[in-house]
C-alpha cells in the first residue's frame, strides 16, 4: 500500500504535524504542509530538523531527505495532489467541520483523509466532507516520529475498505495500527492515560505526593513493564502458574476499596500551583529541547533493545 503513496498532505504544523512531517520523509515521502499561524515554516523545520538524528539513528529508507519537505499558502494547494493526507489542526470541532468540508472537496476523490485529533469523534467533524467514507480519525502518540502507537477510528460513513487501506499503509510507515471498534471519546490509550493523570492529581492535591515522586513510582515500576508486556500480560504472570483467574481471585476484591477517585478534583488555583511547581523543580533549569533528544534516544534504545530480546526469544508480536 505504502508504494501508492509518493506525497502526504499535512494541514497543521504544530508538534503533531511536525512529528507526521519527520516520520513521512524519513520513509521517503514528499510532504506538503500548511499552516497558518505566523512562524510556522521555520517552526516546522526547526522541529524536523530536531527529530532527525533520532530517525538516522533508528534507520532511513531510501530517499529520505529533509530536502523532500515543502510549505504552501492555501489549503487547497496542500491536499490537491496528496496521496494521503492528515490533519493536525487544534481541537475544535467547528475548526474541524470547516477544515474537512475544504479539504475533502479539494482533494482527490479516493484519497484517504485521517484526523490527529485526541477526542473529537469522526461523525461530528466529518459530516460535511465530501466522500465521507474516505474519512477517519488517525490519532498518533508523541513524538509520531517514534512512538509507533496510531488509533484508527472509523466514523457512521467510514467504509470498512478505508480502515482496512488505513491500517496498511500506517503499518508499513513502522506504526502498530490499532482497530478502535467504537467512536468514544478519548478513544483507548488517552482514556488510559487519563485515568491515571486523574489519580496522579488526587495525590498532589491531597499532598501523598510531588510530580517527582509519581513519575519515580512509574519510571522505576509499573513504566517498565509496561513498556514490552502492557497491564493485562503482566497481571497474568502476577498470577503465577494459575495465571489470569488467580489473579483476579486474589485481587479482585481490591477493586472494591476506595483506592482510587476516578473523577478529577477541582483544578484549583493551590493545585495548579503544585504541579506547576512540582514539574518546574524537576525540570531544574534544563532546556527542552536537550531533554526533547534524551527522551528521544531513551525511548529509541528501548524499542531497539525489546526488539532484540524478542529476536533472541522468538517472540513475535
Amino acid at each position: 500500500m505504502l508504494s501508492e503513496i509518493k506525497t502526504i498532505a499535512l494541514v497543521g504544523g504544530g508538534v503533531i504535524g511536525s512529528g507526521w512531517a519527520a516520520r513521512a520523509l524519513a520513509y521517503g515521502l514528499d510532504v506538503v504542509a500548511w499552516d497558518p499561524g505566523p512562524g510556522a515554516e521555520q517552526n516546522m523545520r526547526e522541529r524536523i530538523a530536531s527529530a532527525w538524528p533520532a530517525l538516522e539513528r533508528a534507520g532511513l529508507a531510501e530517499g529520505a531527505s529533509l530536502e523532500r519537505f515543502r510549505m504552501v499558502d492555501t489549503v487547497e494547494e496542500c491536499v490537491a495532489n496528496a496521496d494521503l493526507i492528515q490533519e493536525s489542526a487544534p481541537e475544535n470541532l467547528q475548526l474541524k467541520i470547516d477544515l474537512h468540508a475544504r479539504i475533502s472537496a479539494a482533494a482527490r476523490p479516493d484519497v484517504i483523509i485521517g484526523s490527529s485529533t485526541s477526542g473529537l469523534l469522526p461523525t461530528d467533524f466529518y459530516r460535511d466532507a465530501v466522500n465521507p467514507e474516505r474519512c477517519l480519525v488517525v490519532h498518533p502518540f508523541n513524538p509520531v516520529y517514534l512512538l509507533p502507537l496510531v488509533e484508527l477510528v472509523g466514523g457512521e460513513k467510514t467504509s470498512a475498505a478505508t480502515l482496512e487501506k488505513a491500517r496498511c499503509i500506517f503499518s508499513e510507515l513502522g506504526m502498530r495500527a490499532l482497530h478502535v471498534r467504537h467512536e468514544v471519546p478519548g478513544f483507548i490509550a488517552d482514556r488510559l492515560q487519563e485515568s491515571m493523570w486523574r489519580e496522579a492529581l488526587h495525590m498532589i492535591n491531597d499532598g501523598v505526593a510531588t510530580p517527582a515522586e509519581i513519575d519515580d513510582a512509574v519510571r522505576y515500576g509499573c513504566g517498565l513493564r509496561w513498556a514490552f508486556m502492557g497491564s493485562f500480560m503482566t497481571f497474568s504472570l502476577a498470577g503465577g502458574k494459575s495465571g489470569m483467574r488467580h489473579f483476579m481471585q486474589q485481587f479482585g476484591p481490591a477493586l472494591k476499596l476506595p483506592w482510587t477517585y476516578l473523577e478529577a478534583p477541582e483544578l484549583s488555583e493551590t493545585l495548579l500551583d503544585r504541579v506547576v511547581s512540582g514539574a518546574e523543580e524537576q525540570l531544574a533549569g534544563r532546556d527542552i529541547a536537550a531533554l526533547e533528544r534524551y527522551r528521544d534516544d531513551c525511548l529509541q534504545s528501548i524499542q531497539d533493545t525489546i526488539a532484540a530480546v524478542k529476536a533472541r526469544h522468538g517472540i513475535e508480536d
